[in-house]
C-alpha cells in the first residue's frame, strides 16, 4: 500500500530528471555494484514510478552507458587536464597530478573502484577501462617528456606514478590526511627524481588546507 507521500509524488506529474536518475544509479553502483543498478529499485529509491524512467532513458543499458560516460569524463578527463596544467618544474607537475588523488571533485576514487569492479562482469566495460588506462598513461608520459625525459624513462615514470595510485584504489587503502601529506614529498621525489621545493609544497598544502605543522 502506497504512503500519502508516495501517492503525492507519483501523482504530481514529476518524473525526476536524467540527472536525478543518473545520480541514483551512481549511488547504487557505489553501494552495491552494477547488479544494484536496476530500474525498479532505483524508482523505489527515488520514490518515483518505474515508467518515469523511460522519459529520460530508453532502457537500462542507456543508463549504464551514461554512467560510463560520466566516469570517463570526470576521471580520465580531469586527470588529462591536470597533466596539462601549468607547472614551472617537474616536481610542481607531480603535485598537480597528486591533486587528483586528494580531491574527489577532480578524480572520484570510489567511482573508479566501482567501475573497475564492474569490468569483471562486462567485456565492454573492461575495454573502456583498458582504453582509459592507456589514455591516462599516454598523457602522463607526455608530461614527463615535456620536462626532458626520453621516451623509455617517460613511460616507466608514468607507469610508476599511475599504477601506484591504481593500487591504492584497488586495495581500498586508507590513510589519514596527515599520514598521506607527510609522504607527499617522498612520493614526488620518487616520481620526479628530485625533491619538491618548499615553496611548491607550501602552495600544494595551502590548496588542500593543510599545515605541515599539523
Amino acid at each position: 500500500m502506497k504512503s500519502d507521500m508516495e501517492e503525492q509524488t507519483q501523482n504530481s506529474g514529476w518524473r525526476g530528471s536524467s540527472d536525478v536518475w543518473l545520480g541514483a544509479a551512481y549511488d547504487a553502483l557505489l553501494e552495491t555494484g552494477v547488479d544494484g543498478v536496476k530500474i525498479q529499485p532505483l524508482a523505489k529509491r527515488l520514490n518515483l514510478s518505474r515508467t518515469s524512467f523511460y522519459w529520460f532513458f530508453k532502457d537500462r543499458q542507456e543508463l549504464l552507458d551514461a554512467l560510463i560516460a560520466q566516469w570517463r569524463d570526470k576521471n580520465t578527463g580531469n586527470l588529462i587536464k591536470q597533466t596539462e596544467a601549468y607547472a614551472e618544474t617537474i616536481t610542481e607537475a607531480m603535485l598537480n597530478i597528486i591533486d587528483c588523488w586528494l580531491m574527489p571533485d577532480l578524480f572520484d576514487a570510489k567511482f573508479e573502484f566501482a567501475v573497475r569492479s564492474w569490468s569483471a562482469q562486462s567485456p565492454n566495460v573492461l575495454a573502456e577501462i583498458e582504453h582509459a588506462d592507456q589514455q591516462r598513461l599516454d598523457a602522463l608520459a607526455q608530461l614527463f617528456a615535456r620536462f626532458g625525459l626520453n621516451e623509455a624513462m617517460a613511460d616507466v615514470r608514468a607507469r610508476t606514478l599511475y599504477l601506484v595510485q591504481i593500487g591504492y584504489i584497488s586495495m581500498q587503502s586508507s590513510e589519514d590526511v596527515a599520514t598521506r601529506m607527510k609522504r607527499i614529498p617522498a612520493y614526488v621525489e620518487t616520481f620526479a627524481g628530485k625533491p619538491p621545493q618548499q615553496r611548491e609544497l607550501d602552495r600544494f598544502y595551502a590548496r588542500h588546507n593543510y599545515s605541515a605543522s599539523m
